[in-house]
């Protein structure tokens, strides 16, 4: 069974950073792709990062374009997501997912598995 636990989230001033982690046990993820997603008090779940554990490719948003970068650790299961320059608007609940495909998505309905979610906040 699939399971994905995130950590690193937390209260941080603008323009401070925060790594966020998501460990992944369950299966072999080398034909997956990972996702951090975000979503603020009244807004939709929302696409901030995906990268193909294997081949490297990545995609991100375009609010966070040259800020964040996700990457993986292959020896510890484990994906993050350095965020810098963080601001207000950045504030959520963020999430990792896994996808049982190569193909990068921004959709998150297409993901299979996610975890359970932490929160950061940035204040102004």
């Amino acid at each position: 069974q699939v399971q994905l636990v995130e950590s690193g989230g937390g209260l941080v001033q603008a323009g401070g950073s925060l790594r966020l982690s998501c460990a992944a046990s369950g299966r072999t993820f080398s034909s997956y792709t990972m996702g951090w997603f975000r979503q603020a008090p009244g807004k939709e779940r929302e696409f901030v990062a995906a990268r193909s554990w294997n081949f490297g490719n990545t995609d991100y948003a375009d609010s966070v374009k040259g800020r964040f970068t996700i990457s993986r650790d292959n020896a510890k299961n484990t994906v993050y997501l350095q965020m810098n320059s963080l601001k207000p608007e950045d504030t959520a609940v963020y999430y990792c997912a896994a996808r049982e495909r190569t193909l990068l998505s921004v959709n998150p309905s297409t993901y299979d598995y996610w975890g359970q979610g932490t929160q950061v906040t940035v204040s102004s």
